[in-house]
């Protein structure tokens, strides 16, 4: 029970709800228990009356005593309706207020797990697969859920009516009401042996359950390779084996269940029998009255559902326990990257490197190696460098998707640690290497970067970034749906909505991450017209493997294996006749034959 104590915030959140919940299962019971009691009360009167009056054939007055009797049972029929329709008017209450509470929870606890999903770092999402992401905001919150509705509302209904119905047992014969609740210790042991064994068995079954959402998750998000590499019958083969490995799981905990449940009913079939035999001896000998035993039969069975039930709710709060301690793993995990300084401030662009080192956290590998640059408000800077040399880990650093593991990074003069979070990467206008398109309109991927922009905006970025008249020639323009990922266009064309996106913004740094690798040559000076001409104050990083004629840059650093190993201008570094004037050397070839 220890990891569903984090709901305990809520239950004070909806405490009237949970409080009038309770108000009204008690009430409920209440009248639930007065039932046998009228019951009890109409035997004993018509066994009365039938021994005063010795009813039988020659008796003159038996056709009205028969009326009397009619008119009276009449009544207590009538007592026994009315107090079952109010039993039922409460039962209507406090599911309103008790499963309603377990749904404005449900809804909370949703949107408290997005929101710190959001909020987690970057290396948390590399660490955890989506599925299982997915699973815990899913599967996992709704077992939950389970516990803080009905288990709660059925152990409410437990605790409440077994009050009830002792009591009144108890007020009518200690003896009888013992005999009857002789199977009582046998159960609670039972609860307990299985109760361990479900929990157990849940866990195992939610890991599993998420092992299978991430399996489902990948091979549709990689569909495309399943396909083109013919692993379909491999990719069916393998998810089939995880199911039959989930089936078996859940087939272990249903057998736990189909054994508990008849144990429970056995239990209660013999508390009626012992009822019954007890109850016959002690009207023998004039102790209880023969509508006693009517109506504890009533009350032994009036427990068979709450009995049988103690079985299920321990199920689903051991359920719950096992998907809590799962959530709880994620909400008590605290982001590595947070915001210190609520203070939103204008940023000019001045970027200093002091020494910047940094080793990824999960492998280990040593990304940068004292990394030392500056960019001047309204300069532009072309990281280059060969695949793994640390260029993308610059950019990453820039918008703080890590923090520098020796050395600082400084911004107008300030540790990047120290400015508002939120206004920073505001003012960023950042185009990842890995471009990822939401799957909804083209119009609302490239707004992304500027919600509510009217449309004259967002086609007049497009035309910055060189998309729009493919976009026009599309069937339906701006409002031609991308797919998931963006998967119905092309490589350069998400890249070109994407630097649309980030432009959207005007931002005050803009950094492109090797985003113009899939588009030709027109293409590329249309993209580096604009960057001369509209952002020519704006602070720009460029990070590619390839060197642009189109662009001029005030300087050029290259890396290799974390490290600058050349620095300087374009004809500074062909002097130089290292890593640069090699490249450059290649790929100039390259456009040789291209031309050809």
């Amino acid at each position: 029970m220890q990891h569903l104590f984090y709901l305990n915030k809520y239950f004070i959140k909806y405490k009237w709800h949970l409080l009038l919940g309770i108000v009204f299962v008690a009430l409920s019971n209440y009248f639930r228990i007065l039932q046998p009691q009228i019951i009890r009360k109409a035997l004993d009167w018509v066994i009365e009356q039938v021994k005063l009056n010795k009813l039988d054939e020659g008796y003159e007055l038996q056709g009205e005593v028969f009326s009397s009797l009619s008119q009276t049972l009449l009544y207590f029929g009538a007592l026994v309706l009315l107090m079952a329709f109010l039993m039922g008017v409460f039962m209507y209450f406090m599911r309103q207020t008790i499963i309603v509470m377990s749904r404005l929870i449900e809804y909370d606890m949703r949107k408290e797990l997005f929101a710190h999903y959001e909020n987690l770092h970057t290396a948390f999402y590399k660490r955890n697969n989506t599925g299982d992401l997915m699973s815990r905001i899913t599967e996992d919150v709704s077992k939950v859920r389970m516990y803080l509705g009905p288990a709660l509302l059925y152990g409410i209904n437990l605790i409440t009516l077994f009050i009830f119905v002792i009591s009144s047992m108890l007020a009518v014969s200690v003896e009888l009401t013992l005999w009857s609740l002789l199977p009582l210790p046998i159960l609670s042991i039972s609860i307990y042996y299985i109760s361990n064994l479900i929990n157990k068995k849940s866990e195992i079954i939610q890991v599993q359950l998420a092992k299978l959402n991430s399996i489902s998750q990948e091979i549709y998000a990689g569909i495309r390779v399943v396909k083109s590499y013919v692993q379909i019958n491999p990719m069916t083969k393998h998810f089939s084996e995880e199911s039959e490995d989930f089936k078996e799981k859940s087939m272990a905990l249903a057998k736990v269940n189909a054994l508990f449940f008849p144990s429970m009913l056995l239990l209660i079939g013999i508390s009626t029998i012992i009822t019954v035999y007890v109850g016959g001896i002690l009207v023998a000998q004039d102790k209880i009255s023969p509508g006693n035993i009517a109506e504890f039969v009533i009350y032994v069975n009036m427990l068979t559902w709450p009995v049988t039930a103690i079985g299920w709710i321990a199920s689903i709060i051991q359920q719950a326990a096992a998907s809590q301690k799962r959530i709880n793993e994620f909400l008590l995990t605290k982001p590595e990257i947070e915001n210190t300084n609520q203070i939103a401030k204008k940023i000019d662009g001045w970027i200093e490197f002091d020494k910047v080192s940094f080793t990824y956290p999960d492998t280990g590998i040593e990304a940068l190696k004292n990394v030392s640059f500056t960019i001047k408000k309204g300069e532009r800077l072309a990281i280059i460098g060969r695949t793994g040399s640390g260029k993308t880990t610059i950019a990453d650093m820039l918008v703080r998707m890590y923090d520098t593991s020796a050395g600082e990074i400084r911004l107008d003069g300030k540790n990047i640690q120290s400015l508002n979070l939120g206004d920073l990467r505001k003012q960023i206008g950042y185009v990842p290497q890995d471009v990822f398109l939401f799957s909804d309109t083209i119009s609302s991927n490239i707004a992304f970067g500027k919600p509510n922009a009217e449309q004259t905006t967002i086609e007049s970025y497009a035309k910055y970034a060189a998309v729009y008249d493919e976009i026009m020639g599309l069937s339906d323009g701006f409002d031609t749906l991308v797919g998931e990922r963006g998967v119905t266009l092309s490589g350069g064309q998400k890249q070109r909505i994407s630097i649309a996106r980030a432009l959207i913004k005007q931002p005050e740094i803009i950094l492109l991450d090797d985003c113009l690798s899939a588009v030709d040559t027109n293409t590329e000076q249309q993209i580096a017209g604009h960057l001369n001409g509209v952002l020519a104050d704006k602070t720009t990083i460029v990070i590619t493997h390839r060197i642009y004629g189109m662009l001029e840059f005030d300087r050029i650093i290259v890396l290799d294996k974390g490290q600058v190993v050349e620095q300087g201008t374009h004809h500074e570094l062909l002097d130089q006749k290292g890593y640069y004037y090699e490249q450059y050397q290649v790929q100039k070839m390259e456009d040789e034959q291209i031309k050809n």
